[in-house]
């Protein structure tokens, strides 16, 4: 997937599913529910158990075109290995060497950053969009402060994001938001219930703010 695809994916799906846990089968399990229920932008966090595996499998499952990426990528063997495990795109924590390297692998990154510097850092590294990360403390006028000095830098607010602060940040400009938690749940740890009506809202309010 090329960076202009990435981003028009983005534009689009308004959603970015963080998939993290400690039950492999239950990580895959999840991520091939949300994208078969229309939650088709999902990011399995490294952080996870057997976090590559699951994304080898799910790709297995899901064919070569859903757009399944690896997360908390930090080092250039991470990005590597994602790439290797099928991940079409990387999304790290902040400006690490993951994000140079993703790039020379010719895998859109969604790098994070929080500050002004932090973002400069992010382009020349060449991010393809900016994950803007913690976004909760600073809530939505964090994001319009920074698109301010930047109004033409894709963000993507991540951390603290549930239903009302996706809709918030999504109104005031970000041209997508990644959520854990308050979508996920705990499925990927083997409890999905409530899974679907969370999946159902969330693709609803894509829709409405696409």
């Amino acid at each position: 997937m090329s960076s202009p695809d990435f981003l028009s994916v983005l534009r689009t799906r308004r959603v970015v599913a963080i998939v993290r846990g400690h039950d492999p089968d239950a990580a895959r399990d999840t991520v091939v529910t949300l994208v078969r229920s229309g939650i088709d932008l999902v990011e399995v966090s490294l952080s996870g158990t057997d976090a590559l595996r699951v994304i080898a499998r799910a790709r297995k499952v899901l064919g070569p075109d859903a757009h399944l990426g690896a997360g908390t990528v930090l080092t250039t063997d991470d990005a590597r290995r994602a790439a290797e495990a099928g991940a079409s795109y990387t999304v790290t924590p902040g400006v690490t060497d993951a994000v140079a390297a993703s790039h020379a692998l010719g895998l859109p990154v969604l790098a994070g950053a929080l500050t002004p510097t932090e973002v400069v850092a992010a382009l020349a590294e060449g991010a393809t969009a900016v994950k803007l990360f913690p976004a909760g403390p600073g809530g939505v006028d964090l994001l319009r402060a920074l698109r301010g000095p930047f109004p033409d830098v894709p963000f993507v607010p991540v951390g603290g994001i549930d239903a009302r602060a996706a809709r918030d940040h999504l109104a005031a400009g970000a041209l997508a938001v990644g959520v854990g938690g308050p979508l996920v749940g705990r499925a990927a740890d083997g409890d999905p219930r409530g899974l679907d009506e969370r999946i159902e809202a969330f693709r609803s309010l894509a829709l409405e703010m696409s």
